[in-house]
């Protein structure tokens, strides 16, 4: 809320809401050396993970057709994303070149992925989870590769992890746990899950196929697909199946309550028993609170649903929304830019005839530069200028403060369009006049341009943006007293005050240095810092089997396999004695 427009999109409510139930999902425990990595009540706060992933995925791909968009209802919009999308990456420019019909197959993919799949989040078979999994993370890395979305894909990625259990993670970190010996023949609860499975795959894909009207045509050599129902029949589909999923995902919750019941009840030790039961208490009441509270920005998608909701749950809403714990989510509602993508260029001056554009770090201006890759970090001035080129520069007044402190020469601001003063071309001197101009933008095709190297962009002039303007100018004066953004008498902080200290400090350290160049080096310090800790206790040999179990006893945790032995089916293992490093 501090930063307004530049920090109030999606994904930063998602952080915050992630960031709320890590506290639940990994508490100050992992700062023990030597505690126990697992806990009876894990799986409820793993669960409120997936349910906030259900919410993320499932909303996005309704809104998109409850926005009515003509190009998501007509399985066009991947032929404009990737040239309008605010940062595209080089990949988004390949992309762009393919079929239509691939692109709108691609669309198809992607409502299936996020309406049909994020169901089966709550199934009860592991291999339909794991399907979902891999599922999510197949569109999380797709979309890496064509659009800078900053932490957003990576964040969604960590969320599916909680679809995950301990045995299939332990194929990827080569510790396969030995299963038992398979029988034959099968056991009849055994030719049900397959059952079950292979109907769930056959239905998905009937259902694909039925409403989005996939169709092979052998004279052309394609796969023709379009929407196969109607608005009213979608919004009573969405009616129909929203408390009912409610249903489904407390159902689910309370399962996992119940399991985790009795993994507490396994544990030894009268102290430890009720140590592990007040923890299980106090963790499924704060997931079930959350889980109530969602409800309500959950069933934004049909205010008929919402309403039905009791009244307390919209009063416990009421009261938690201003710390953003729960929201509302529904990424890339509408298409923007069918016509051509809108890009604001500014130039300046210093006599009002001569006129140089002024590059940004990542935003399109030059034609002949490639896209770049940005990703994790979000360069926000740049963002915030793709959505001021979608309206009159009134609908953005922070624009006219923009202009403002690139005619003071300040040199933060500046620093934000370029890292490198040596490429803003009024590093110098600041311009004595500025303007803004507003292009079209569209990928060009792999035949365009000349015979020398083919540029990545075309455009074409539509109009001005922002008149000119200098400092004192009056135009400039009314648009900043208009939105109270005058030049104002900075605050006085105490010189000695240890915070401004620190952060002026790293602020000077990262001052030459890109965004992306110190997310990533603070990404990979974590890596190393990790991967040394897990090889630690390989190069010393480990502790010995007696230490382990001398730690477990003093615990009070029996056995952790046998604690675990009624949640078969939820990936918790086998029965037996386990290493724990």
């Amino acid at each position: 809320q501090v930063g307004q427009v530049f920090l109030y999109f999606q994904w930063d409510s998602l952080l915050l809401e992630t960031g709320f139930l890590a506290v639940l999902v990994a508490p100050l425990r992992l700062l023990r050396r030597g505690s126990p990595s697992w806990r009876p009540h894990d799986s409820i706060t793993f669960w409120g993970v997936r349910w906030l992933l259900f919410r993320l995925m499932f909303a996005s791909g309704v809104v998109k057709l409850s926005s009515r968009c003509p190009t998501w209802w007509g399985l066009t919009a991947l032929t404009y994303h990737y040239e309008t999308q605010c940062i595209p990456t080089p990949g988004a420019w390949f992309a762009h070149q393919l079929p239509v019909w691939f692109q709108k197959l691609s669309v198809v993919a992607t409502y299936v992925i996020e309406v049909a799949v994020p169901v089966l989040f709550f199934a009860p078979l592991r291999r339909l989870r794991l399907f979902a999994f891999y599922c999510q993370v197949l569109l999380q890395v797709l979309i890496i590769l064509t659009g800078n979305y900053n932490f957003f894909n990576v964040l969604t990625i960590v969320l599916a992890f909680s679809l995950l259990d301990e045995e299939h993670v332990g194929y990827w970190l080569d510790r396969p746990k030995k299963r038992q010996g398979s029988a034959w023949p099968p056991s009849l609860g055994s030719v049900l899950a397959t059952l079950l499975e292979l109907s769930t795959y056959g239905l998905l894909l009937y259902w694909t196929i039925q409403h989005f009207g996939l169709e092979i045509n052998w004279d052309k050599k394609l796969l023709d697909s379009k929407v196969a129902f109607t608005y009213h029949e979608f919004t009573t589909w969405v009616r129909t199946v929203t408390l009912p999923l409610v249903g489904v995902a407390f159902l689910s919750l309370s399962w996992e309550i119940l399991v985790a019941m009795y993994r507490c009840a396994c544990v030894r030790g009268c102290f430890w028993k009720l140590w592990a039961t007040l923890q299980w208490a106090i963790l499924a009441t704060a997931t079930v609170s959350l889980f109530a509270v969602s409800l309500v920005p959950f069933t934004y998608i049909d205010h008929e649903s919402n309403g039905k909701l009791w009244p307390g749950i919209h009063q416990m809403f009421g009261a938690v929304e201003r710390f953003q714990v729960v929201n509302s989510y529904g990424l890339f509602r509408r298409m923007t830019g069918v016509g051509g993508r809108p890009e604001v260029v500014l130039e300046g001056s210093y006599d009002g005839h001569s006129w140089t554009e002024i590059e940004f770090m990542y935003k399109p201006g030059n034609v002949s530069v490639a896209p770049p890759v940005v990703a994790p970090h979000q360069p926000r001035l740049d963002w915030q200028l793709w959505f001021a080129a979608l309206g009159p520069h009134h609908s953005s007044p922070w624009f006219s403060a923009l202009v403002h402190r690139l005619l003071q020469g300040q040199r933060d601001v500046i620093r934000l369009v370029q890292v490198d003063e040596s490429r803003y071309p009024f590093s110098a001197r600041p311009p004595t006049f500025l303007r803004a101009q507003l292009y079209k933008y569209w990928f060009t095709g792999p035949s365009e341009g000349s015979p020398g190297p083919v540029p990545w962009w075309r455009r074409q002039h539509v109009q001005e943006f922002f008149p000119t303007v200098s400092l004192g100018d009056p135009t400039l004066e009314s648009l900043l007293s208009q939105h109270g953004l005058k030049d104002k008498p900075p605050l006085r902080r105490r010189t000695d005050a240890p915070l401004p200290w620190l952060l002026g400090s790293l602020r000077a350290l990262s001052q030459p240095f890109s965004g992306p160049a110190v997310l990533w080096t603070l990404y990979l310090v974590a890596a190393t810092v990790g991967v040394l800790r897990a090889l630690g206790p390989r190069a010393r040999g480990g502790p010995s089997p007696a230490r382990h179990k001398a730690r477990g006893e003093r615990n009070g945790v029996r056995g952790e396999g046998r604690a675990r032995a009624g949640a078969e089916g939820h990936g918790e293992g086998r029965p037996g004695p386990k290493k724990k490093k």
